[in-house]
């Protein structure tokens, strides 16, 4: 396995990436803000943090924090619980969740996250790869009544992402259909051509192209009308640098006293942490140079960026698979994309918003869908499948969960359909029975649990009259209590129908040895 680039060396690979990235995180971060309910710049706000702050004191090489859908639910409702629906409220529950996050890392909470089986990683990837296939196709269908975020999306009406995706069949705009399907099959072409290719046009970002194929097409259409200002990304612009400065808010202090603010904040702790542990792991999984990340780190890390988002004005941030796989996707080596894609966003959110909104909402749908598919290849299902059920059933139901209900609610059904199969694999493999004739072999492996007991019960009391019975404890481990009666109840009776039994191994572990205390004429002498 080769080795990333270290340095400035890095940059050939990181520079292309970070423009990826920043492409993916725009509407991203809009659709982030207009889902929770907040200021559209809010959502702007955290993705820089996310980007500068946290990619800065982060030791994740390829993972990118922002805004995450999987707190807008959150974020929403506790924006209207506030004083007064005050957002500058709001933003003290996001200093306090950064707070507790940093108090977080350094208890060692981040051992959370290697309790999570990879089953249930790769099914969270390709679950949201799904996601973004359905959220996204509306778009590219021309279909903009909806808004996109990370995880899903937040319909206008009554909906989901799956009636969302049929009904935009009935709402195709013809020049956005145009540029959505040229763009898509642009990113597929460039990616054959490009894949055993080096040199320079390796370094060309495909995304980039797909942004100037769409605006192109576009600006060519438009004196017909066909693609209107909603098809099109929206940024506050600014005439002033007063007036940009403006956009970032400071928390309202007053209601620091407030329990409904901490309790904010501390649900957003919780959750923003989870998500972010989840993020991080699955990246680690998908880094090709196989780095591991300290998770400890990361929610200190995680913990100082939504706490300086909550002083500007920012939404909460968490580490985000979407721009963190598109990261990866793209061919980052190391933190400088992620850092360089929060510049980007600073920069040109200043400078050139009127640029960016012309970017068809069509094109930017295309890199999305792109993405989704290279978290959901059909390959990867097959890789599963071919692993055992003991994979494929986590696998498969997590992303049945996060489909039906969202991120974290579907991890954690996937998270205990995974435990079932670890319990179901070890009670299968503790106790292995054969039998020849009249001569039966009961080897105790592993570790032997009480759940055990009924299998080695029944089985024992099916052995025959005149039977010879080996039960070989010597590879175990652990032997519970009560199966260690129920072999000596076996022992016991067994005679009465003519069954020798012979048992290797100790059933029960010596007691450990105790020092007994000196005794007083010990002491006196």
């Amino acid at each position: 396995m080769s080795t990333p680039q270290k340095g400035f060396a890095s940059l050939k690979a990181d520079i292309p990436s970070s423009v990826v990235v920043f492409l993916v995180a725009l509407p991203l971060c809009l659709g982030v803000a207009l889902a929770s309910k907040a200021p559209l710049f809010s959502g702007l706000i955290a993705g820089m943090v996310g980007g500068i702050v946290i990619g800065l004191f982060s030791r994740s090489q390829l993972s990118v924090s922002g805004p995450a859908a999987g707190l807008t639910a959150i974020v929403a409702a506790a924006i209207i619980a506030m004083p007064g629906g005050s957002f500058e409220a709001f933003l003290v529950s996001v200093v306090i969740c950064g707070a507790l996050q940093i108090l977080m890392g350094f208890a060692r909470a981040g051992v959370i996250g290697d309790y999570i089986p990879s089953a249930v990683i790769k099914g969270m990837l390709a679950a949201i790869g799904l996601i973004l296939i359905l959220n996204q196709f509306p778009h590219l269908l021309g279909d903009d009544r909806s808004f996109e975020t990370d995880e899903g999306v937040v319909p206008p009406q009554k909906g989901n992402i799956f009636t969302n995706f049929f009904t935009a069949f009935g709402h195709i705009n013809n020049v956005a259909f145009l540029i959505g399907g040229v763009c898509l099959a642009f990113h597929f072409i460039w990616e054959k051509l490009v894949a055993n290719r080096k040199g320079f046009v390796r370094l060309i970002p495909a995304p980039l192209l797909v942004v100037l194929i769409g605006i192109g097409i576009s600006v060519a259409f438009q004196d017909g009308g066909s693609l209107k200002a909603g098809h099109l990304v929206a940024l506050p612009q600014a005439s002033s640098a007063g007036e940009f400065l403006s956009f970032f808010n400071s928390p309202d202090w007053s209601v620091l006293t407030n329990s409904h603010v901490w309790i904010t904040g501390i649900t957003l702790a919780i959750v923003a942490s989870l998500e972010s542990l989840l993020s991080i792991e699955a990246i680690d999984d998908l880094d090709p140079y196989q780095r591991v990340t300290n998770k400890n780190h990361e929610l200190k890390a995680q913990g100082l960026g939504n706490l300086v988002s909550g002083l500007i004005g920012g939404l909460p941030v968490t580490s985000v698979i979407v721009r963190s796989s598109a990261n990866v996707n793209s061919g980052a080596q190391s933190k400088k994309s992620a850092i360089m894609h929060g510049a980007l966003l600073l920069l040109c959110v200043a400078f050139i918003p009127n640029i960016l909104n012309l970017i068809p909402k069509a094109a930017l749908a295309a890199i999305l869908i792109f993405t989704g598919y290279k978290l959901a290849k059909p390959s990867l299902f097959a890789a599963l499948y071919k692993k055992g059920w003991d994979q494929f059933m986590p696998f498969v139901l997590t992303i049945a969960a996060i489909l039906a209900t969202d991120l974290l609610k579907g991890v954690i059904i996937g998270i205990v359909v995974g435990l079932f199969f670890v319990l179901r694999s070890n009670f299968r493999t503790a106790v292995m029975i054969v039998h020849d004739n009249n001569r039966y072999l009961f080897r105790l492996r592993k570790d032997v649990s009480f759940l055990n007991k009924p299998i080695i019960k029944n089985k024992l009391e099916q052995v025959p009259a005149n039977a010879s019975v080996l039960i070989d404890a010597s590879r175990a481990d652990f032997i519970d209590r009560d199966v260690a009666e129920v072999i000596e109840d076996f022992q016991k009776h067994a005679h009465l129908k003519g069954i020798r039994v012979e048992v290797k191994g100790q059933l029960q572990r010596p007691e450990p040895f105790v020092v007994p205390a000196p005794r007083p004429e010990e002491v006196a002498a």
